[in-house]
């Protein structure tokens, strides 16, 4: 059967789900860019007519991903008016519930936990392409909050690259938190660091 003709948007729209779907469930390098046209009814021609590789259209759903969760975090406020004590509680939990990976959970084990999003190489473009929409976010945000709040002398690029770390590293550990109490703890640990290494004032 031959694949339905869609406009260009509709076109993308179903080729990134599709992508999202099959890259989620049997991983990328079993996904060939014939299973994405046939699961969203597309040619797959129009795949690298539209993204160019499959590497690409990986990293455009990196990119989407980090821009849902800016979204996540800035909803109802103003960029400067966001404190670690908001954003925080937001992210821990975008990512919980917006796994792309099946398996994707972190590796729990005695040595502390290590993101397999992070270490698998099927995953590379697409968590770079989240981080570095992610990390453009952050130093909007942090120039933004201290322009609002008089804070000076603090190194924007590096304080984003900084903040960026500690919450990818604070991911890993809330979610292998063994109990709430556990990742109650992290979760305040982590605002109470970011926002005494950022110069926001303290409650």
């Amino acid at each position: 059967m031959r694949a339905r003709r869609y406009d260009p948007a509709e076109t993308k729209s179903r080729v990134l789900a599709a992508a999202h779907m099959l890259f989620s469930r049997q991983g990328f390098a079993a996904t060939g860019t014939a299973d994405i046209a046939r699961e969203a009814d597309v040619s797959e021609g129009s795949i690298f007519y539209h993204f160019g590789s499959k590497k690409a259209l990986l990293e455009e759903l990196g990119r989407r991903h980090g821009e849902a969760m800016i979204a996540t975090m800035e909803e109802g406020y103003a960029l400067e008016d966001l404190l670690p004590a908001i954003t925080v509680p937001r992210v821990l939990r975008f990512v919980r519930d917006n796994m792309i990976w099946e398996g994707s959970e972190p590796e729990c084990g005695e040595c502390g936990p290590k993101s397999k999003m992070a270490a698998t190489p099927d995953a590379e473009p697409f968590y770079h392409a989240a981080k570095e929409v992610t990390t453009a976010w952050i130093k909007r945000h942090l120039q933004a909050s201290h322009d609002k709040l008089g804070i000076t002398g603090v190194e924007i690029d590096i304080a984003a690259s900084f903040t960026h770390h500690v919450v990818g590293d604070a991911i890993d550990r809330w979610l292998c938190a063994g109990t709430p109490e556990e990742a109650d703890r992290i979760e305040r640990e982590t605002i109470r660091y970011i926002t005494a290494a950022s110069g926001y004032p303290q409650d």
